[in-house]
């Protein structure tokens, strides 16, 4: 099933993820919904994360699962970022994604099918 998620980001200038290396490190919301959809796109930032555990052999590898398809649009809005996300992936894939780019930084505000 296809979700549009809406989401929100109090503070961008520092969102980050708990870990440097896996961490957004852009400027604004376009650089944000760029990271966003390329994470929900392909493998990259799972597995650099996987690496980084210690057993990655013992990763279930469905945390790995992208959406092609995935796309992530960002905008100022007051004094928050508000992105939008449409993709295939479940919640609990989006969650895991998000905390390792922006941390604990967002906010799923609604959900909606797409």
């Amino acid at each position: 099933m296809r979700s549009h998620y809406y989401l929100s980001i109090a503070d961008l200038a520092h969102a980050r993820g708990p870990v440097p290396t896996l961490s957004y490190n852009g400027a604004g919301p376009n650089d944000l919904a760029a990271a966003v959809q390329d994470a929900m796109r392909n493998p990259d930032l799972f597995e650099r994360w996987r690496a980084m555990q210690d057993e990655p052999d013992d990763v279930d590898p469905s945390l790995g699962v992208v959406d092609p398809q995935a796309t992530a649009s960002a905008r100022v809005d007051d004094l928050r970022t508000d992105m939008d996300l449409i993709t295939d992936l479940p919640m609990s894939i989006v969650r895991q994604r998000l905390n390792l780019l922006i941390g604990n930084s967002w906010q799923l505000r609604d959900m909606r099918k797409a």
